[in-house]
């Protein structure tokens, strides 16, 4: 019945691709199909899907969790207070005044925001109505204004604190539990701070490459030189104020200063004070906000119960055991594994979004390569790596259908992705680059950080050794 499991997988992207169904509702439809197997082949007993509530309740109790309706609401907030506006518009004064510097501002906007607007959709939103105006106004072609907000809506992935990053450190904290536990190694388990601090490199390259980029393009377009902004000393005031109020928050966060939740809280607290004070948030605008941030949320929360729910069947089936012993199969070393498992997450962009590979894939096929390769950090990051180019991915990526859905009088599809083949060439060449050397990763880590032990398994005495070194010893109750 290991086999069934790929089946079932199979079945999902179907499902979503044909029904046009919440992925959610899918994946619980399709668990429930492969429960009812396991129940009539004998494979799963009844008595195992009581673990079910049990794995529920546990992942509820996660403090990481929290950090999702705050970043949701700061997104939404974003999306209606005026910060966005100034930023861009005291960017296009401060840069010289070529052709490029509204494509320019446009990406470094992206870069800012992206982070605190917690996801790719709420990027592509703000960025669709504050800079393509401005860019179709400056007489930017359309193909190039829609790849520059579909490539500056994807950077706040790669930036410490976004929403994807938060949930895949979650995923690969649980993945690399497992798979120290699995090999008896005594590595240190990474966490988010790790996989952010890891990020950051990898990060800093991909956007000096897209800003060199926006500026070529936007010299070879021929266009004349923009139009110098006009900008009030209250909206320097208040880009000023912001720019310095994000870098603190994102420098925080990558340095291990803040925790994301903490961090989420004090910028949502701080752009709902702002929005109040400014009278930018009425009654009527609160209670759209406010009722938005719950239904993304609970949306986000659907697909991971559902998700969660999926992969507990695929484990009662025997898969992740199928998948481990294909991984520890591949031969070579730590390279080849690594890449065949993100060609198997880049083949599953084609039909699951970043969040449906994180909830669904990585918990499959993650552990068993850590499993094989004990360097979680770099595996952490060529997946982060490889979502984030899943979002540009044609035809299907989902920045690309958000820009189009979005934009009023978008650029033939064609035209967008011949203007988006310079990005695309720079996020996979960075990929390749981060694969064979994997020192980018490492930049800057103490060696605390990178300890890790042999994969040889412990005995009973060392295993019980070791819990009595843990052990807290209390104070005799004899002593007066």
């Amino acid at each position: 019945m290991e086999w069934s499991g790929f089946a079932l997988l199979i079945l999902v992207g179907i499902g979503i691709i044909s029904t046009g169904l919440p992925a959610a509702f899918i994946l619980i439809a399709v668990a429930s199909i492969g429960a009812v197997l396991g129940l009539l082949t004998g494979t799963i007993p009844i008595s195992l899907l009581w673990a079910l509530p049990g794995r529920l309740i546990n992942l509820f109790d996660n403090d990481l969790l929290q950090a999702l309706p705050l970043y949701v609401t700061m997104g939404l907030l974003l999306g209606r207070l005026p910060i966005a506006d100034a930023l861009y518009r005291t960017s296009n004064a401060i840069l010289p005044k070529r052709a490029s510097a509204p494509l320019v501002s446009g990406m470094m906007l992206g870069a800012l925001l992206g982070p605190m607007n917690g996801s790719v959709g709420a990027s592509v939103l703000g960025l669709s109505r504050v800079v393509a105006p401005r860019l179709t106004a400056e007489g930017v072609p359309a193909a190039t204004r829609d790849a520059v907000i579909a490539v500056a809506s994807t950077l706040g992935v790669l930036v410490p604190p976004s929403l994807v990053l938060i949930l895949l450190s979650d995923a690969m904290l649980s993945a690399h539990t497992t798979a120290v536990t699995a090999t008896g190694r005594m590595d240190r388990v990474i966490n988010t701070q790790d996989i952010f601090h890891a990020a950051l490199v990898p990060a800093g390259i991909f956007l000096l490459l897209c800003i060199a980029l926006t500026w070529h393009a936007g010299r070879d377009q021929g266009l004349p030189p923009a139009k110098r902004e006009r900008v009030t000393v209250k909206e320097m005031i208040l880009a000023a104020f912001a720019l310095a109020s994000l870098l603190v928050l994102l420098g925080g966060v990558a340095a291990g200063y803040f925790y994301a939740v903490e961090a989420a809280a004090v910028g949502a607290f701080a752009l709902l004070s702002g929005g109040l004070v400014s009278g930018r948030l009425p009654r009527v605008i609160l209670r759209e906000v406010l009722q938005d941030a719950i239904a993304i949320t609970g949306a986000l929360f659907s697909l991971l119960i559902a998700a969660t729910t999926f992969t507990l069947v695929l484990r009662l089936l025997g898969t992740d055991k199928l998948v481990n012993n294909l991984v520890v199969g591949i031969p070579g070393g730590d390279i080849l594994p690594v890449a065949i498992v993100l060609s198997v997450i880049g083949l599953c962009a084609f039909v699951l979004d970043a969040f449906e590979i994180i909830f669904v894939v990585v918990p499959i096929v993650i552990p068993p390569l850590l499993i094989r390769v004990a360097d979680a950090r770099w595996v952490a990051v060529l997946v982060l790596l490889t979502l984030q180019a899943s979002f540009l991915l044609p035809p299907f990526g989902y920045a690309l259908m958000m820009v189009r859905g979005a934009i009023k009088n978008p650029a033939p599809f064609h035209s967008f992705v011949r203007a988006l083949l310079p990005f695309l060439a720079a996020q996979w060449m960075l990929l390749i680059v981060v694969l064979l050397v994997p020192k980018l990763v490492h930049f800057g880590e103490n060696a605390e950080a990178s300890r890790r032990g042999p994969a040889v398994p412990m005995s009973n005495e060392e295993l019980d050794k070791r819990l009595r070194e843990m052990v807290i010893p209390l104070p005799s109750l004899d002593k007066k």
